[in-house]
């Protein structure tokens, strides 16, 4: 069983102590329903691969349920009926969902079942700071194992699949523009996968992310305008007792109920019609509950309906989203519309902005400016074209009218956002500051939100709120004599990026895969300058990502071992002996030599860096092998503090010599989730920890933080192992 984050086992025991604590029987009741819907979804969540199956091939059967086809292999979400495992290794018979690649793929159409081999692995991804979590998205979406078919040639096809849905096949048949297509889907029918990464990504910088997808908002604007027509019509033709009518809810009921068929009942358009029912209900006044029994009721039934929606994000964000608007007006007269469209938008950016800081890290400086203009946008104009056009598709002309309307307000919601972007200051609150700026957002909406204060008192409460955060996010500046470090996740490969007061390296450029893949594509968003890029050697676990650094990225100086180790302009070679200070930081070469002494193979000439403050020293050996670290302690003793372990933890590097004479007290490995090579090495994890080091793996621990300062060396992994002390005598090893 999975069992779930620390996070909500707190929140649940503190819920239990407040309701102890007032002795109130509701509470209590309260805190035994979550408790048991939070057994349930935890009971209900797919189980991960057994680790004892990864790198293994199962033979898996089941049933095609999504398909993305990409150059040269196909991308299928495969939905597992049952899995069988080789003899004498760990069952996979709970193994539900899993997401396949298929190089050289057949004619495959959604629905299909097939029986075929598999090479799988357990859910993962690189975790790197303010980067999208892959792994924890997988386990989210409730896959199982990722990986990737094995021998294609010996898969069957069990049963022919139906294709896509009928309501895809009807759009296709209807809408050739593939712009407008994705965006009917993704509004009409929530296939958020529609829309490509690059339409995500302008959404998720401009802080509109929740406007691509069937919400509670869209949900219930559309039972609005619903429930407005009927009751317009009730009044015609019944105007003596048209208030008594029960038969407008009931149409604007139905509204959303078939919003979310629409889209084949997915998970968050059945939140948002269970949401907008009750809601009906209890604004029709028949027998009606209280808002707040309304909005209890409403997360019940949507947690005993899909259990594990209570460990998602979405679910609260839409439950404290609605919970904002009830106190917001709860106890106020009704206002005037554009005070109410103002006052109620400010008060959920606020909320799901700090929720959003909280949950994701993330947080468009724009969004509040954004939104007042584009959720009437798509709500109010592209979402109502988008549901006429589909009752209006039948006619002849009329609906590919529509949909053609809709295409242009699309077109002019993108090229808004884009334009908006190139505006937008390119901002993200550091680790540091993510607290203070969430606790400020969370005081100010509270302020705002409670009954009974003047307006003085809420402007001058809000002021001593941005003053706190202002007080307690100030990112603490490196200074002169101090040093961080990151050794980012990137998978079989490497990447330090290294920062002083002033100064800013990167040691190695990251991996590039067979099919064109650089892994540090994903690590920044915007141009980064570099006062130099230092690359080992000229392997593509190394030098990778050269091309990159040279087109996007500004980079002073570079350094490598030969001339045409790299091709770029005004290289320098890294020789021992050469070195530069800065800041208070002396950055030294140690290896190689001279050009002619250079060693023949590539792993050797690796440039070796020792980075010395005035309190640390780091070393940085690249892939260097046991020959070259001889000759290197031959000349150099002195301990070091961080050591990055060379050849990513391979048998061929970390000496038992080297060991002994430098004593490392901390040691980092920059080495892939499940490599092929097994790296790092059992017999080298077991001789640093023989030395006591503390020892740390990218693999296991994400991207590793080390800052050095005159309080000590701090490391600070990205991905925290629950029950694990800060320093660990010794990691698992690759094999």
């Amino acid at each position: 069983m999975r069992l779930p984050q620390e996070t909500w086992l707190w929140a649940v025991a503190l819920f239990w102590l407040l309701a102890a604590a007032l002795y109130h029987r509701l509470l209590l009741l309260m805190a035994l329903v979550l408790t048991l819907a939070l057994y349930h979804g935890v009971t209900q969540w797919p189980e991960p691969l057994a680790q004892g199956l990864a790198r293994q091939d199962v033979t898996l059967t089941g049933r095609i349920v999504s398909l993305e086809r990409l150059e040269g292999r196909a991308r299928i979400d495969f939905a597992v009926t049952s899995c069988r495992e080789p003899a004498g290794l760990p069952a996979c018979d709970r193994l539900q969902n899993v997401r396949l690649d298929w190089y050289r793929p057949p004619a495959l159409e959604t629905g299909e079942r097939w029986r075929l081999t598999a090479r799988l692995k357990p859910p993962h991804g690189f975790r790197n700071p303010g980067r999208f979590d892959y792994g924890a998205w997988l386990v989210d979406q409730g896959f199982g194992a990722t990986g990737y078919v094995r021998d294609p040639e010996s898969a069957r096809r069990l049963q022919k699949g139906g294709g896509p849905a009928l309501t895809q096949r009807w759009l296709a048949s209807r809408v050739h523009d593939d712009f407008t297509r994705r965006w009917l889907q993704a509004l009409t029918l929530g296939d958020g996968g529609a829309l490509e990464t690059a339409q995500w990504t302008l959404l998720r910088e401009t802080g509109t992310t929740h406007l691509a997808v069937i919400s509670g908002l869209h949900v219930g604007l559309v039972s609005g305008w619903v429930l407005f027509l009927a009751r317009f019509l009730a009044r015609r033709l019944q105007p003596c007792r048209w208030r008594m009518l029960n038969w407008p809810w009931c149409l604007a009921g139905l509204a959303a109920v078939a919003y979310a068929a629409l889209s084949g009942f997915a998970p968050p358009a059945v939140r948002a019609a269970i949401m907008t029912l009750i809601a009906l209900w209890t604004s029709s006044g028949r027998h009606a509950p209280g808002v707040w029994q309304a909005w209890w009721l409403a997360l019940l039934i949507v947690i005993m309906t899909a259990p594990l929606s209570l460990l998602r994000p979405g679910l609260w964000l839409s439950f404290g989203a609605v919970a904002v608007l009830i106190l917001a007006w709860r106890w106020r007269e009704k206002p005037r519309w554009w005070y109410a469209v103002l006052r109620s938008q400010g008060l959920l950016s606020l909320a799901t902005g700090a929720a959003t800081l909280l949950v994701f890290d993330q947080l468009a400086s724009l969004s509040l400016l954004i939104n007042l203009v584009a959720i009437p946008w798509v709500s109010m104009i592209m979402v109502p074209l988008a549901l006429l056009g589909w009752l209006l598709s039948p006619v002849p002309g009329a609906g590919q009218w529509l949909w053609w309307l809709f295409g242009q307000t699309a077109h002019i919601f993108e090229a808004s956002l884009e334009q908006v972007r190139q505006w937008q200051p390119r901002w993200q609150p550091g680790d540091e500051q993510i607290g203070p700026l969430t606790v400020m957002a969370f005081l100010i909406c509270l302020v705002w939100l409670l009954p009974g204060l003047a307006r003085s008192w809420r402007w001058t409460a809000s002021a001593m709120a941005v003053l706190l955060c202002l007080g307690s996010s100030s990112a603490p500046a490196l200074k002169s004599g101090e040093l961080s470090l990151v050794v980012h996740d990137v998978g079989q490969g490497q990447l330090i990026d290294i920062r002083t007061a002033h100064g800013r390296w990167l040691y190695d450029s990251g991996p590039r895969s067979r099919s064109g893949f650089m892994a540090i594509t994903t690590l920044w968003d915007d141009p980064q300058h570099f006062d130099g890029v230092i690359v080992s050697h000229g392997d593509m676990d190394h030098a990778g990502g050269v091309s990159v650094l040279k087109s996007v990225h500004r980079v002073d100086h570079w350094w490598a071992p030969l001339p045409d180790t790299i091709d770029v302009d005004a290289l320098r070679p890294c020789r021992a002996g050469a070195s530069w200070r800065v800041d208070g930081v002396s950055f030294t070469f140690l290896w190689p030599r001279s050009t002619a002494t250079m060693p023949a193979g590539e792993n050797d000439r690796s440039c070796v860096l020792l980075i010395e403050s005035d309190h640390h020293r780091f070393l940085i050996t690249g892939d260097a092998g046991k020959s070259v670290e001889s000759r290197i302690v031959a000349h150099y003793q002195q301990p070091v503090d961080v050591l990055v372990a060379g050849h990513h933890g391979s048998h061929g590097s970390s000496s038992q010599r080297m060991i002994d004479l430098l004593k490392p007290s901390r040691v980092i490995y920059s080495a892939g989730y499940l490599n092929a090579y097994g790296h790092p090495a059992d017999r080298v994890v077991r001789r640093f920890r023989q030395a006591g080091s503390c020892q740390w793996n990218t693999a296991l621990d994400g991207a590793i933080a080390v800052a050095s300062s005159a309080a000590g060396v701090g490391v600070k992994p990205q991905r925290v192992v629950s029950g694990v002390e800060r320093c660990r005598p010794g990691v698992e090893s690759g094999r």
